[in-house]
């Protein structure tokens, strides 16, 4: 036993076939079942009652005898002997050996007359007569097999299954009835906004006349078609009452500025609807590539008008032979004593009329062959166009489809073009942007964005996203975001809706191509002060970053390079209205000055330039930024101090780190740059350091880390204002007793050198010293005056030739809670109290707190954990 419900895919299957056929295939699947009644009856007749009845013929016999002078033919046993007599009216001529038999009543005659009937049945009656009916009923059944034959060919029924299959989908889902419902709100107010400009046009009318035209706009303009597939006919009909309401008062113009209502989708919905446009794609590159469908209903078509014509052309002729009396001349006449016998077909007359009304049903069938075959050629099935849909629902982007899937678009015409109409939905890219949008906007929305709000250090609201397809609308909601970054976004477009954003400064884009309406160019250029560019070629860089002009900060990261001319390569024109710009960053691989950074040189007074290694041989652009305070050269490949530095009076801050400088001799010619506080000169190839260095009076930071450096000259210390001094990673094995005259020095990096001592005037005059490091160093002992830097809050010993540590480091409170970075063993060498004393967390008022459990590694990040360990583990001994 199974359950109905078993049954229902094969229902389905056979209902959606018929969305395939057109009305002539449907016409002439029934004349075939028409056709196979009328076989099946012949066949049945003929095997139930088919015979012949055969009386023998004499010559002398008129033809007309009745049958009942006959006593044989009418049936009667008639037994011959010699006695008896016949009737002198009996005009039969009997042998004598007939006429003198004698012996039992055998029934001879009427065995006679069976044999004869058999015999005449199969040498007197046509072939036709014996064998149409199965052929008619072997015709009719090859008719059957080809008539459904390209619905079920291997080659195209897994296309037509797969079709329909998309087509009941299409048709099932609500994305269907809201984009169709959509068209039909557009195509409205398109005929609202047509009819409002034709009664400007037109001079005010009546109220006697006006009623008509309030009647022709109710009734001329339609909503969407209501659809044959019943899951949407809700819908369907809802948006067209709500359609037709708002038709009423297509003349008011408030009507015409309401906002459009879309029915938003679930995310099951939304997404099944973006799977069956991805599946209608598929299926669309799939059987365009081929024409199999049409060829095979073509070569069917063509078959079957071959078939017809072929049985009409040798049927027509043996109409003949189904004929009601037959003579027969069996070669039995010994047997029988006659030569010629008159037989009847019992069913002549019945077949004559089966096969007369078997071929009126053939002709019509090839005549309907005949019109699919003149529809076949004179169309372009080939080609399928959605001019019709278009004009009817406004779906003018959906594009011309070609091959199998417009072939089988043209046979769903024939059955109702409304399917085709749901189907093109799932082709239109306004509809699958649209509803990508809705699910982008679902998915993205303003609560989400919220919690993907972080703070920085600075206090600033950050928010970055990430390989979005676009910005979604939520954003714009975000008064308080202060940073935005967007990074590798496609389609990034600022409406003007970012004026809701109020406290918008500082925007990243990190490869992402961004456009700014004209609505929104006018708010950025009010609020942005800082903007990130990151981008592979500066033809990406957006035009209208040109026109920020309350931008204070440009960053620009990308391939810049200066062939060609600098200004036409990277910068897209002039930056001329960047009057406030304040600062910029350029990562590329420039090989000299952009010459257009002249026209913001009034503004501009911090410029960074990291070049990426390639060497940068022009810096007379330089020379007229005389407002330039800070400026930063990295990755340039200098090997000299630039000339045009000489004109930068006002400059305060230099970084010419990751260069490949020798030589400072040049640091003469700075002697006029009075206010020259920073001096970055890490990473470089210097070899000596020249007494001009003490011509740069003003100096706050010297940085020399990472050169190499053998010894410092006594110039050197005659800088009184420094206040950073680093010296690492070079090859010093002395610092000079001049060193007492820093007394304002705050930081001593001297890591990475070949010091064995340090003297003792660094800690007996240096007193405001707070970081101190002398890492990896050859130092043997550490003088006892360090015990005079209270405000010492950074050690670094690690890494030298040091056995113990001086007891007068308890007296550098400063040290306490982690500022001491030395080996665990060397730690342990100092006296239980001081080693008590600097492992407890350092308060302001110098004392240790109560509660000694170690900070959180990030606060002391040098202090060893096992170090730590030991030192709270001592405290609960004491």
């Amino acid at each position: 036993m199974f359950s109905l419900s078993e049954l229902v895919p094969l229902n389905q299957h056979q209902s959606r076939s018929k969305l395939l056929k057109p009305w002539w295939e449907v016409f002439m699947d029934y004349l075939v079942v028409l056709m196979l009644m009328a076989s099946v009856l012949a066949c049945t007749e003929q095997l139930s009652r088919d015979r012949v009845v055969c009386i023998p013929w004499h010559p002398h016999v008129p033809a007309n005898t009745s049958q009942q002078q006959h006593p044989a033919a009418a049936g009667v046993d008639v037994a011959l002997n010699p006695s008896q007599k016949f009737p002198e009216h009996f005009p039969y001529d009997m042998s004598p050996d007939v006429l003198q038999s004698r012996g039992r009543k055998t029934h001879l005659v009427y065995q006679q007359y069976i044999y004869i009937s058999q015999v005449c049945y199969h040498e007197a009656l046509p072939l036709c007569s014996r064998f149409f009916p199965y052929m008619a009923l072997l015709q009719t059944l090859i008719l059957v097999a080809s008539g459904s034959f390209w619905l079920h060919f291997p080659h195209t029924s897994s296309r037509i299954e797969h079709f329909l299959a998309i087509l009941a989908k299409c048709c099932e889902s609500p994305w269907t009835s809201q984009a169709l419902s959509h068209a039909a709100q557009q195509e409205n107010i398109q005929q609202k906004e047509l009819v409002g400009e034709r009664r400007l046009l037109q001079p005010a009318p009546s109220l006697s006349s006006e009623s008509p035209l309030l009647q022709r706009s109710d009734t001329g303009s339609s909503a969407a078609p209501p659809s044959p597939c019943p899951s949407n006919i809700s819908t369907t009909s809802t948006t067209s009452s709500a359609s037709n309401s708002s038709q009423v008062h297509s003349i008011k113009p408030s009507v015409m500025e309401s906002p459009r209502q879309v029915i938003s989708l679930d995310k099951s919905d939304g997404e099944q609807a973006r799977a069956l446009f991805e599946r209608v794609r598929k299926f669309r590159s799939h059987c365009e590539m081929s024409d199999v469908i049409y060829k095979v209903y073509l070569a069917q078509t063509i078959f079957k008008l071959l078939m017809v014509t072929l049985i009409i052309s040798y049927t027509i002729p043996l109409l003949s032979s189904f004929s009601f009396t037959h003579t027969c001349h069996p070669e039995e006449q010994a047997l029988v004593g006659y030569a010629t016998f008159e037989c009847i077909h019992v069913i002549s007359s019945l077949m004559r009329k089966l096969v007369v009304a078997y071929l009126t049903l053939l002709g019509l069938y090839g005549l309907l062959n005949v019109y699919a075959l003149s529809w076949i050629l004179h169309s372009s099935l080939r080609q399928y166009s959605f001019h019709y849909l278009k004009d009817l629902c406004s779906l003018t982007d959906v594009p011309d489809l070609r091959n199998d899937l417009a072939f089988l678009l043209h046979m769903l015409d024939q059955y109702d073009p409304l399917l085709a109409q749901r189907l093109s939905v799932f082709l239109s890219p306004v509809s699958e942007s649209r509803l990508m949008e809705e699910s982008f906007e679902r998915r993205w929305g303003e609560e989400k964005l919220r919690g993907m709000i972080s703070v920085d250090a600075d206090g600033c609201s950050r928010l970055q996203l990430v390989a979005l397809p676009r910005l979604p609308p939520g954003l714009f909601t975000l008064s308080q975001l202060q940073v935005l970054k967007l990074e590798l976004m496609t389609d990034a477009r600022f409406t003007a809706q970012v004026a809701n954003m109020a406290a918008l400064r500082e925007l990243h884009l990190y490869h992402c191509t961004a456009a700014v309406d004209q609505g929104a160019l006018g708010v950025l250029q009010e609020r942005l002060e800082v903007l990130h560019l990151t981008f592979t070629q500066p033809s990406e860089i957006p035009g209208w970053v040109l026109s920020l002009r309350s931008l204070h900060q440009l960053h620009l990261c990308g391939r810049l390079s200066s062939e060609g001319g600098v200004g036409r390569s990277w910068a897209l024109g002039s930056i001329r209205q960047l009057r406030h710009l304040r600062m910029l960053v350029i990562r590329g691989r420039l090989q000299r000055i952009p010459g257009e950074l002249c026209e913001v040189a009034g503004s501009l007074v911090r410029l960074e330039i990291y070049n990426e290694g390639t060497r940068l041989l022009v810096l007379t652009g330089l020379k007229r930024m005389v407002d330039l305070t800070e400026l930063l050269l990295q990755d340039c490949q200098l090997e000299r101090l630039p000339s045009a530095l000489l004109a930068l009076t006002n400059l305060r801050t230099l970084d010419l780190q990751h260069n490949n400088l020798r030589t400072l001799e040049e640091l003469l010619t700075l002697a006029h740059l009075r206010r020259l506080s920073s001096l970055r000169l890490a990473y470089n190839r210097v070899l000596v350091l020249p007494n001009s260095v003490g011509v740069l009076r003003g100096l706050e930071l010297l940085d020399l880390s990472n050169n190499q450096l053998r010894s410092l000259p006594p110039a050197l210390f005659s800088l009184r204002h420094l206040r950073r001094l680093l010296l690492a990673g070079n090859l010093l094995t002395e610092l000079p007793a001049e060193v007492k005259a820093l007394q304002l020095l705050t930081e001593l990096d001297l890591s990475g050198n070949r010091f064995e001592s340090l003297p003792s005037e660094l800690f007996s005059n240096c007193l405001e010293l707070r970081s101190l490091n002398m890492a990896q160093n050859s130092l043997n002992s550490l003088p006892r005056e360090i015990a005079a830097l209270y405000h010492l809050s950074r050690l670094d010993l690690r890494c030298n030739s040091l056995e113990e540590l001086p007891a007068e480091l308890g007296c550098c409170s400063g040290l306490q809670g982690g500022g001491l970075l030395v080996e665990e063993w060397l730690f342990l060498s100092l006296p239980p109290q001081v080693r008590d004393f600097l492992s407890c967390p350092f308060l302001p008022s110098g004392k240790c707190s109560e509660d000694h459990t170690r900070p959180e590694s990030d606060t002391f990040p040098y202090f060893s954990p096992t170090q730590w360990s030991f030192s709270s583990a001592l405290e609960s001994q004491i």
